[in-house]
């Protein structure tokens, strides 16, 4: 079940062959291979880049190099180094991949499936390249051709071990996700060193099939509109094994947009929009305006419209995928001073970590495309509500999160909201897929840095006391 990985004899080994023959580009690229293994990364960079000073050909070396960028954060230089691995050979079937996530990371489908396609050429049996394509083309809007590509990727490969960099026994996580997306992501607090993620895809997963072993097992299946059907299969996979883990299927399966909106109703301080899922021929049942539109399983602003009179709403659904839409009542977020605002918690093992807190000029706010989260005031802002959220927000609102919270009553999920002028929590969504993204050290905003670890290391905590190991492991 484990993985090899590389222990400190092993470099050893290596050096003293180096020592006599230093210019051996062979054992120097075993050397930089060995220090990636062993998670010594900041080393195992320099020493791929000492590959390639010797032989800019080297695609090991460039690929290696490019995943290592890439799980460090440096997205456009790990496309890049891709591309030169690929320019000198254009079959290398693991640097095809690698460059399609990367695209499809990055959200420019057209080239992915490009790259992805290519690979398929190369092996038609490539799993990793069909579940790659799948993602791309259900972004796309094929949703056919993606269930085609899903069902060829995962149901080759349900189970994906992840490469373990430690030099101790690993804890092991028993990730459950769907091959739908909607998951949520773990790379940032769970580390490579310390634990071995092995994910289960139980959309793929024979459920009468004994689980794979491990120390802990995490629902990482948090969207409950796009993903029900992982849900229904993974709460069957842990009946079946009589297993128990954290954030139990059975209780994602409510957190749908819909269902939640109704469960957070009566919330003394809270005002929950109407949402109302409805089918494309049905768009009459509309009678409020304006409306904000969206298919159900889409987050971070992806194919989510304003429209203001019928004819709009028309026009916008019309550029929407899928058979479903959720019709969401406006409410009215915009403050005094002509900002919108959107705050997040993240609920984990039962405390709020306050994460960031996004303002934009325009209705639709997300952290990573908000134009005002950069200014001296808007830094100060956050910082306030990052370092003492019950005075930024006032006891009305915190009362009224923190009731939220008991209802939705799951050990990790996040919470995104507004605030009026009388101090009401004005609620958007609350679900399992969201994070806590660690900005890079020199970002402007040192207080949401240590927000975001703050939250990621209780995420670390709630997987360790689940695994009965210490927290300090």
């Amino acid at each position: 079940m484990l993985p090899a990985f590389g222990n400190s004899q092993d470099l050893r080994d290596i050096e003293e062959r180096l020592a006599e023959r230093p210019d051996d580009v062979s054992l120097l690229f075993s050397r930089a291979t060995m220090l990636d293994m062993l998670g010594r990364n900041d080393e195992a960079r320099d020493a791929y880049i000492a590959v390639i000073k010797r032989d800019g050909t080297h695609v090991g070396a460039l690929g290696n190099l490019g995943t290592l960028l890439y799980n460090a954060g440096y997205r456009s230089a790990a496309r890049l180094t891709y591309r030169e691995a690929l320019k000198h050979n254009p079959r290398d079937l693991r640097s095809l991949v690698n460059l399609g996530n990367a695209l499809l990371e990055s959200n420019d489908f057209d080239e992915a499936r490009q790259v992805y396609e290519r690979a398929i050429e190369l092996d038609p049996d490539s799993a990793p390249a069909h579940q790659g394509l799948s993602h791309v083309l259900a972004r796309l809007g094929d949703d056919a051709l993606a269930e085609e590509h899903r069902r060829r990727g995962f149901e080759a490969m349900p189970v994906v071990v992840s490469y373990y960099r430690g030099d101790a026994v690993p804890i092991s996580v028993l990730l459950l996700c769907s091959a739908y997306r909607g998951n949520i992501p773990v790379d940032d607090p769970l580390d490579d060193r310390t634990f071995l993620i092995v994910k289960l895809f139980t959309d793929y997963y024979d459920p009468y099939y004994p689980l794979p072993p491990h120390d802990v097992i995490f629902n990482g299946i948090g969207d409950a509109d796009r993903c029900e059907a992982a849900l229904i299969a993974a709460q069957q996979l842990l009946k079946t094994n009589n297993a128990h883990g954290i954030n139990m299927p059975s209780r994602v399966l409510g957190t749908g947009r819909v269902a939640m909106a109704r469960r957070l109703q009566g919330i003394d301080g809270l005002i929950v929009p109407h949402i109302e899922d409805i089918g494309r021929n049905e768009l009459y049942r509309v009678q409020r305006f304006p409306v904000l539109v969206r298919p159900p399983g889409y987050h971070t602003g992806e194919f989510f419209e304003m429209a203001r009179d019928r004819e709009e709403l028309e026009r916008a659904v019309a550029l929407l995928p899928g058979d479903r839409v959720l019709a969401i009542e406006q409410l009215d977020t915009c403050g005094r001073d002509g900002l919108y605002r959107k705050y997040r918690f993240l609920s984990i093992g039962g405390v709020l970590y306050p994460v960031h807190l996004a303002r934009s000029s325009h209705w639709k706010v997300h952290y990573f495309s908000a134009d005002q989260v950069r200014t001296p005031e808007a830094i100060a802002e956050e910082e306030a509500f990052l370092t003492n959220p019950r005075a930024a927000l006032g006891e009305r609102a915190m009362r009224a999160i923190e009731a939220a919270a008991k209802r939705i009553d799951l050990e990790y999920f996040g919470i995104d909201f507004a605030l009026d002028a009388d101090g009401n929590v004005l609620f958007f969504e609350a679900n399992a897929t969201m994070r806590a993204v660690v900005p890079p050290a020199d970002d402007p905003s040192v207080a949401r840095r240590n927000a975001a670890l703050a939250a990621n290391a209780a995420f670390r905590n709630l997987v360790l006391r689940a695994a009965g190991a210490s927290e300090s492991a």
